[in-house]
């Protein structure tokens, strides 16, 4: 017999078990450093963050050498380049953490989040589908998707001349169809904004009630497609959503990636415990957020400015594809030093 034979097996677990107490002491001492500085770490907890930071190089040596779980391996990578750039490094001006955050980190943590994006964009594109067949076929399913305050006049008894006025085209009758298109459009924003908040949010309960979010916002846009094109004012309504639509809508459909990136770590945590995964999850989902709450001002500016100063459609819809490119090559480009 070997002595290879009676070699004992390399064991995920038991390594784990040996190791992960180092890993969650440096961890700790860590984030104590990043929210204050070396004045807050006792004379002892100092002299141990090397001795912590070269375990943590060795337990990743080992780690890439036996193919550990990826998730395990990107958690010690981290944990390591916070280690060497606090310890070794030199500490970051604001400004240049600014700059890093919208040159690298945001795009980054979306590009990290594209396999949930793309199925929040089904789950999305799924219940547009399926309210405008439904309102198409049957006008009375409308008020099943869209409440009376939302619709606002805006239903499938509505005239084509109403509905045309709150496009801002034609002549309004009156001041209060006038202000209409005004109401319901920061109705709609604001009710757009609180789901996609809410998405992300519950996105802890395994992502159930993110999916459902997302296919009950396309629900109420493909019942409003279905009104207007039944009226032979599909375009116009394309465009008069897709000025500020493209971003509010990526917004939304980012929103829910993030909440489900965490909804799958719950479900999934791999060979991490499911508090590690979480916290991964975590900090991915919540760079994705800060960057969807820009995504939603930009769209709050273009809605009460752009949509109000442009009123022909295919500057509406030049405006709308040309923001959507924007966010696509923003977030999806390859990129110098990309991750």
């Amino acid at each position: 017999m070997t002595s290879a034979d009676t070699a004992p097996a390399f064991s995920a677990s038991r390594f784990r078990a040996e190791r992960e107490a180092d890993w969650t002491a440096f961890d700790a001492l860590l984030t104590r450093l990043e929210k204050g500085s070396a004045a807050s770490l006792s004379t002892d907890e100092l002299l141990r963050l090397p001795v912590l930071y070269r375990a943590t190089l060795s337990s990743l040596s080992i780690a890439r050498a036996t193919s550990l779980d990826r998730a395990l391996n990107d958690y010690l990578e981290s944990l390591a380049m916070r280690g060497y750039f606090l310890l070794y490094g030199v500490r970051e001006k604001r400004s240049a953490r600014l700059l890093r955050f919208f040159t690298q980190d945001w795009p980054a943590a979306v590009r990290m989040v594209w396999k949930e994006t793309v199925v929040i964009a089904a789950v999305m594109l799924l219940g547009i589908a399926t309210s405008w067949s439904m309102v198409a076929s049957n006008p009375d399913w409308y008020f099943q998707f869209v409440s009376e305050d939302m619709a606002s006049g805006r239903t499938p008894d509505a005239s084509v001349d109403y509905l045309k006025s709150t496009l801002g085209h034609g002549e309004a009758e009156d001041d209060e169809v006038n202000s209409g298109l005004h109401i319901f459009a920061t109705y709609l924003f604001t009710h757009n904004s609180r789901v996609s908040i809410m998405s992300f949010a519950l996105g802890f309960a395994f992502g159930v009630p993110t999916i459902i979010l997302e296919y009950y916002q396309g629900l109420i846009f493909g019942a409003m497609i279905a009104v207007f094109a039944g009226k032979g004012l599909g375009f116009d309504f394309g465009g008069w959503l897709a000025i500020h639509g493209t971003t509010e809508l990526f917004a939304a459909i980012l929103s829910g990636a993030a909440g489900l990136r965490i909804g799958v770590a719950m479900l999934f945590p791999g060979a991490t415990d499911r508090l590690t995964a979480l916290s991964l999850a975590g900090r991915t989902a919540g760079k994705v957020m800060v960057g969807v709450i820009l995504m939603l001002l930009c769209a709050g500016l273009l809605e009460g400015f752009g949509r109000q100063l442009i009123t022909d459609t295919g500057v509406r819809y030049g405006v709308g594809i040309a923001m959507l490119l924007f966010w696509c090559v923003y977030y999806y480009a390859p990129r110098r030093g990309a991750r």
